[in-house]
């Protein structure tokens, strides 16, 4: 054996128990998810399993509450993509221009996207109570009203948009901070001799030097956001009236709830169609923009 052919077999030694888990836990569970959109599969009697070809995608476009499991998705998505990157960007343009104590301010900020989505769900469904929670307590004491948060179609989505983004928001203001840091000091100091200051040296030298980390955090953002799930299935059930019940929760409750596991898999493919579309749109636009 040459030393090349030794070192290759090391290589792929090396790389052997990753690809069998790779193959346990992603292309096994893929391929059977893929054979379950086509079938009906009845669990207490296997005779009645059968294949149905695409009636399981059939049915989920004239399906009402399938529509409605869309239509949370996107409102969320809407709602949730520019709340992030405005606010992160702000967040890190204001580390940014810290000279004393960023480093503490970034791990404080950090702090809540290292938190389980339960334990955020179940501490914002606290801050949310209509009676006791700490948003309304504060709200009445400033003589406001007392909102219904999570029981009231006009507040359920932006309270979940809410929650998701004093979740996350951390690590989208780290991403920007060091795509901030990245840009060279000669621009800046460059643009201010030229007299750009403020908003001008905002708009003309910070956003447009960092518009590749910007348009990666919007793709990966909206990706995250047609997922939405755990968020939501904590804070409000999915409820009220179907408004906060996404994709991911719709696809999760046919199939272990109802049992109906090729019909949950189609709705999964579907998911999975809808957001590789989005990719395929950003990687044109990105390109486009010469990112």
């Amino acid at each position: 054996m040459t030393h090349r052919q030794r070192s290759n077999l090391i290589g792929y030694l090396f790389l052997a128990p990753y690809l069998v888990s790779f193959t346990i836990f992603v292309l096994v569970p893929v391929g059977i998810a893929l054979w379950l959109a086509f079938v009906q599969l009845d669990l207490a009697n296997k005779a009645n399993s059968k294949f149905v070809g695409m009636q399981n995608f059939k049915e989920a476009v004239h399906d009402e509450f399938f529509w409605k499991a869309t239509s949370a998705t996107v409102h969320y998505a809407v709602l949730m993509v520019p709340v992030a990157l405005i606010i992160g960007t702000a967040i890190a343009l204001g580390l940014f221009g810290m000279s004393k104590g960023r480093d503490a301010v970034r791990a404080l900020i950090y702090i809540p996207n290292m938190l389980n989505v339960a334990a955020v769900g179940i501490l914002w469904q606290w801050f949310f109570n209509t009676e006791f929670g700490l948003i309304n307590s504060l709200a009445r004491r400033f003589g406001l009203p007392a909102l219904p948060w999570l029981s009231d179609k006009a507040y359920a989505m932006p309270a979940v948009v809410i929650t998701n983004t004093w979740w996350t928001i951390g690590g989208t203001a780290v991403i920007v901070l060091t795509a901030l840091q990245q840009i060279p000091r000669d621009a800046f100091e460059a643009a201010s001799l030229d007299g750009a200051h403020g908003w001008k040296m905002l708009s003309k030298i910070t956003l447009p030097l960092m518009k590749p980390a910007l348009l990666f955090l919007f793709i990966t953002t909206t990706i995250s956001a047609f997922q939405m799930f755990g968020q939501a299935m904590v804070l409000t059930g999915g409820g009220p009236e179907f408004s906060t019940r996404g994709l991911v929760q719709f696809m999760f409750e046919t199939a272990f709830n109802g049992y109906r596991f090729g019909y949950g898999s189609a709705i999964s493919w579907m998911l999975f169609a809808l957001i590789g579309v989005f990719a395929l749109l950003q990687a044109r636009l990105m390109r486009s923009q010469g990112v």
